[in-house]
Formats: C-alpha cells, sequence, structure tokens
C-alpha cells in the first residue's frame, strides 16, 4: 500500500485570539507543525498543542517563521542568514522544551509562510535554516519543497528532507506555488483539494492552473490549518486517499 504523511499548520493561536480548529483537525493528521511564537502561538497554545498531538499520536513538528505577529508570518522581513538562523534556531528551541516537559519527541521542523517560500529560492536563506536544525538536531526531518533550494541545503547539511506539496495551494507550471495575492490560489473547495492530494500521492504530480501537469514528487502533504474548512477539507481527503489505496501515515513511521 502507498503510504503518505499528512500535515497540517497547528497551535497557531495567541492571548486573546484563537486561529483554527485545532482539537478537530489534530486527530484528522499524522504531522502536526506547531507554531513556536514568531507568527502564531504562545506557550500555553503550544504546550495544549503539543499536548493534544500526544493523544493523538501525532508526529511533533517545529513550525518557524519570521517575527512577523501582525503580517501572519506571511510578509517578507528583510533578514541576515546569521538572524535567520538564531530565529529558527531560538523557535525549534522553544518548541523542543516544551517536548521534553510533555515527554513527546520533537520529529521535524518546517518553515512558515514567507520564510518558507523564501527559502524555496533563496539559498543563503536555505542555508541559514538548514544549519540552525542541524546545529540543533541532525536526526530531525526537514520539510522542503521538491528540487528547492531548501532541499538542496537540508541535504548538504546531512539532514533528512521530506519533499512536500500542498493539497490546498494552486501551483504554476514551474511547480512552485501560486502567490496568494492571485486569484484561485488557494483551494477551497473539497473536492479539488482531495483530487490534487490523490493525484500527488499516486503520480508525484500537480495540475497547474495553467493546465500542464507539473511533477511535484512529494512524501507529505500539507492542509493549512488556519481557515474555517480545513477539517472538512482533511476528511475529504483522507477518504479520497482511502479510496485509491493510500495510507495516511507519518515519515516517523518508517
Amino acid at each position: 500500500m502507498r503510504r503518505v504523511d499528512l500535515n497540517c499548520d497547528m497551535g497557531e493561536s495567541f492571548g486573546a485570539y484563537s486561529i483554527g480548529a485545532d482539537e478537530e483537525i489534530m486527530p484528522l493528521i499524522s504531522s502536526a507543525n506547531i507554531a513556536c511564537g514568531f507568527h502564531g502561538g504562545d506557550p500555553l497554545v503550544m504546550r495544549r498543542a503539543v499536548r493534544l498531538a500526544r493523544e493523538c499520536g501525532v508526529a511533533v513538528g517545529a513550525h518557524p517563521g519570521y517575527r512577523d505577529l501582525a503580517g501572519f508570518g506571511r510578509r517578507y522581513i528583510a533578514c541576515s542568514p546569521d538572524e535567520i538562523h538564531g530565529d529558527v534556531l531560538y523557535q525549534i528551541g522553544a518548541l523542543a522544551a516544551i517536548c521534553r516537559a510533555e515527554g513527546v519527541p520533537l520529529r521535524h521542523v518546517k518553515p512558515h509562510g514567507a520564510l518558507y517560500n523564501r527559502a524555496a529560492t533563496d539559498p543563503d536563506v536555505a542555508e541559514a535554516i538548514a544549519a540552525a536544525v542541524a546545529d540543533f538536531d541532525r536526526g530531525l526531518f526537514l520539510f522542503a519543497p521538491p528540487g528547492s533550494a531548501l532541499e538542496s541545503a537540508g541535504t548538504a547539511a546531512g539532514l533528512r528532507v521530506v519533499r512536500e506539496a500542498f493539497a490546498d495551494r494552486c501551483y504554476a507550471a514551474d511547480g512552485t506555488l501560486l502567490p496568494r495575492s492571485l486569484p484561485g490560489s488557494v483551494l477551497h473547495d473539497p473536492s479539488a483539494a482531495a483530487a490534487q492530494a490523490c493525484q500527488v500521492a499516486c503520480r508525484g504530480t500537480v495540475t497547474a492552473a495553467t493546465g500542464e501537469e507539473v511533477p511535484v514528487p512529494a512524501r507529505t502533504i500539507c492542509v493549512h490549518g488556519d481557515h474555517a474548512g480545513a477539517a472538512g477539507l482533511l476528511r475529504r481527503i483522507r477518504e479520497s486517499l482511502a479510496s485509491v489505496g493510500v495510507e495516511v501515515a507519518g515519515p516517523h513511521l518508517d
């Protein structure tokens, strides 16, 4: 049976602000990317998310982003490689402390938002992130877009890189994500997201907005957790994957 990891960005609430439906979503995924306080999350939210992941048997990963709470980490912030290295290391360490207190292993790192997109094409940013992960623990998985600068940097740093695709984002013909500023960049229709997830899992491709079939060889598939329909998308995706003989299981189980 084919296997694919299903990941979601979690623990992104902070203070008085509630983002996402963690309790509804967590049982539907196999890996949780938990915000570390820079784009979302706070110590109490992080701890609740780790505990919930433990209860649901879900692998925990750090989801470091730019220091951009107001913009939810989706704005590019001009930072030097040293700053990025320090910020990523700081965020991994914060979540790792909570994981240790809760008896939960930290399994992976996935950069968030604008930092993830920047690392896909900027070798300096990618190398800074990979170095921070390697400096903390070379045993961690690094989630990265296939064929990206981040994948290359992670491999060069001796990390175990897991290639990632997105079920709820539309792709350009070059295999990159369409910018969120463009109409149709986010797939809100559960049927469309499920079809894309099955295409990735079964054929290693996506159909670009312009109609081309584009290679996206991935072992983990992401659904964003910060919108109201995320749980419905995940349920439909799991049903569709099961119908084509694909099992949902985290890469940590290999």
